[in-house]
């Protein structure tokens, strides 16, 4: 099967995480698949179209509505998918529509986590790899609330 890269594919810690727009062909899959991803966390309210043509990709479907922030719960399963999976070698990653505010959220909180960052760093960098990341202040302050929470 032919390999190619999806919308605004980036890596966020290179092997372990990477941002996405919404997967659209079969050969977005397989670029995973290539790069070593095997797990792929879906933030849209449905399942990506050809999800089920690639069964060596798990998909993790964290429902959450467009221009809105996650619950902690969901940030938290967002996280133990990240870290359980890097703990066998394995990526992951993660998309919204476009992979900029529910994504750009999710990353954010994940490098205050990983990083030991605060809310606002850790946005500032993401939006620094991710032009356009993160679209809403709701979005901006549940990053500085898990900040808050795990700090």
């Amino acid at each position: 099967m032919s390999s190619a890269a999806p919308h605004n594919f980036s890596w966020i810690e290179p092997k372990k995480l990477a941002g996405m727009a919404l997967p659209r062909l079969p050969a977005h899959y397989q670029f995973l698949l290539d790069n070593g991803i095997r797990h792929l966390v879906t933030l849209c309210e449905r399942k990506p179209p050809y999800h089920d043509t690639c069964p060596d990709l798990t998909l993790h479907h964290i429902k959450i509505d467009d221009f809105c922030p996650p619950t902690l719960e969901q940030t938290k399963r967002f996280l133990n998918v990240v870290e359980e999976s890097n703990a066998k070698g394995e990526g992951v990653a993660v998309h919204c529509l476009h992979g900029h505010g529910r994504t750009g959220t999710m990353l954010a909180c994940y490098l205050v986590k990983k990083n030991k960052i605060t809310g606002i760093d850790a946005i500032n960098e993401i939006r620094r790899l991710r032009p356009g990341s993160i679209e809403t202040h709701e979005q901006e302050k549940a990053i500085v609330q898990f900040y808050q929470h795990i700090k």
